[in-house]
């Protein structure tokens, strides 16, 4: 029978090893490991019986207790709506302006307001609401399709240029890119659309190129004083409140290529309590 060589140090078996004058040992793994490893395995296995675990061809194992993060989101929306519901409710059927003069209400609806804002539309109107090239200022109190509450509540709902059904459509045509105006002739529109917004003199009588292009091609939607239709969402151009910009270069652009905003529905996302919320919201903003 072999003797199992041993460290003269230490007095445990070796394994036979040797490089360099280093012995390597045969030291048992100590019992406590052990343990650990077990309990581990152990608790593996319960939480496999217990929790959502393996993934199957189309689903997965489900647990015994069917516990899920969605599940507990979704369970902590419902309480968190439930809390809120005292208040919240109310909103829905109550007008703006009785929203607005109950202290406590307003400054819940403020609150959540904020929020609401800050998740859903603060990333194309930003967080002061005050818009940005391309997105419209919603506290200045210049209201595309109309700004009574009614009105603002189906924008949101339905959306602009959105797949609602309903979506409220506008666009504006590419008068240069198509081929409908040439450039001088747009440069000459540009300049009655500067005068619209004078009231010292009638905006055709040094401009009158420039009045008839106006009459044939934007009066239909921009009105013939260039005040815009909410009807169809066609801006006021006389209040120089620019959504592209105002500056001559910006407005050539626009006239030249057209302009097609895009806002998706709400309907569905929020509810139409935070739908009247976020119309309360902006109001009372742009009355500050």
């Amino acid at each position: 029978m072999s003797v199992k060589e041993r460290d003269p140090l230490t007095g445990h078996q070796t394994t036979g090893h040797e490089w360099d004058g280093i012995t390597e040992l045969n030291t048992r793994v100590p019992r406590a490991v052990w343990w650990a490893v077990g309990l581990t395995h152990l608790w593996a296995v319960i939480v496999w019986v217990l929790l959502p675990t393996w993934p199957l061809v189309t689903t997965y194992t489900k647990g015994l207790l069917g516990l899920t993060d969605r599940g507990e989101v979704d369970a902590a929306i419902v309480q968190a709506n439930a809390a809120r519901a005292d208040w919240a409710d109310p909103v829905l059927a109550m007008p703006v302006d009785e929203i607005r003069a109950d202290d406590a209400l307003i400054g819940r609806v403020r609150q959540t307001g904020h929020s609401l804002f800050g998740d859903n539309c603060a990333g194309c109107h930003g967080r002061d609401a005050r818009g940005g090239p391309g997105f419209p200022n919603l506290i200045d109190g210049d209201w595309l399709w109309g700004g009574d509450p009614d009105t603002i509540i189906e924008t949101l709902n339905v959306g602009i240029n959105s797949t609602h059904p309903d979506t409220r459509t506008s666009q504006m045509m590419a008068f240069g890119r198509d081929g409908m105006l040439t450039r001088p002739q747009i440069l000459s529109v540009i300049g009655h659309i500067r005068a619209l917004s004078r009231t010292d003199a009638a905006p055709s009588a040094d401009n009158p190129a420039g009045a008839e292009i106006y009459a044939d091609n934007c009066a239909s939607c921009h009105g013939d004083d260039g005040r815009g239709m909410e009807e169809i969402g066609a801006p006021n151009l006389t209040d120089n409140q620019w959504i592209y910009g105002g500056d001559d270069d910006s407005v050539y652009r626009t006239i030249w290529g057209g302009r097609q905003g895009w806002m998706p529905s709400w309907q569905g996302r929020l509810s139409p309590t935070e739908i009247k919320i976020l119309t309360t919201y902006l109001l009372d903003a742009g009355a500050q």
